[in-house]
């Protein structure tokens, strides 16, 4: 039975932490290490955080991964922590020197600009941060197909919801949200979402296209053909150097029946 969590060569100073790594000379264009913590199995919603992490050959490590008390106990103390000022709700969370920042979208606000991901003009910053709550939208539907009724419960539990979800989802939601990436893409020029050079957003699109395609093989190669735009833009993600080495990487969790994309046999109709 699948049951929800709780959650629903590296690139310059990458620690995955499934290893204890040796001491590394600091990359001079990173003043500090990124701290990304969340769940140590499942690619979930740290990932996208972790493809423009992987893009920008960012120093960071990601704690949870971890052996011993440095990896998922060092991230629950902080989620339980008393002593901290503004404490995050759940995983994913950043820590960048003394700041802690959560939640997905508002994570790639921050690094953004840092990580050069993200347009230099105000205007620029809050479109890309537009589209990735867009996509923080979408990940809820995607995770409902299969667990539209509670996320405590089995899939066994809710089968007949999640079918009807399922065709709903295909037929009237699927075709909303990648229809509406289309054709924000083919406006702005049809190489990126933003601007004249890749941005967080357009990394977070390549891994919804490889959600779907896991999730949904048999759906997803059927709708392709309606989203072009989207699936070239996917496999130019795929071929850049950073994200092709990390995606071969052991650092590259891999899909799983546990995280906001499952295959169910019956729901890939």
């Amino acid at each position: 039975m699948a049951k929800a969590p709780t959650d629903t060569a590296p690139a310059s100073g990458v620690r995955c932490g499934c290893k204890r790594p040796r001491k590394a000379s600091r990359d001079k264009r990173w003043p500090l290490r990124y701290e990304l913590y969340y769940w140590p199995t499942i690619q979930g919603r740290g990932e996208f955080i972790r493809l423009a992490l992987e893009e920008a050959g960012a120093d960071y490590v990601d704690v949870a991964r971890r052996p011993g008390k440095s990896g998922v106990p060092a991230m629950m103390k902080l989620l339980d922590g008393k002593r901290i000022a503004r404490p995050p709700f759940a995983p994913p969370f950043l820590k960048a020197g003394k700041l802690i920042v959560a939640q997905t979208a508002n994570i790639l606000l921050y690094l953004g600009p840092r990580l050069k991901l993200a347009p230099r003009d105000e205007a620029g910053r809050l479109w890309t941060h537009q589209l990735q709550l867009t996509i923080a939208d979408l990940v809820v539907e995607i995770h409902d197909t299969h667990h539209p009724v509670s996320g405590w419960l089995y899939f066994e539990e809710q089968r007949p919801s999640a079918r009807r979800r399922t065709r709903d989802f295909w037929r009237y939601r699927v075709p909303k949200f990648l229809g509406y990436f289309e054709r924000v893409l083919h406006t702005n020029g049809g190489q990126y979402l933003v601007g004249r050079r890749l941005s967080y957003v357009d990394l977070s699109l390549f891994q919804i296209i490889e959600g779907l395609r896991y999730a949904f093989p048999k759906r997803m190669k059927r709708f392709e053909k309606k989203i072009p735009g989207v699936v070239a833009l996917h496999d130019r993600v795929a071929k850049r150097p950073r994200v092709k080495a990390y995606l071969a990487s052991k650092r590259r969790i891999a899909f799983s029946q546990w995280g906001i994309y499952r295959y169910f046999k019956e729901l890939d109709g």
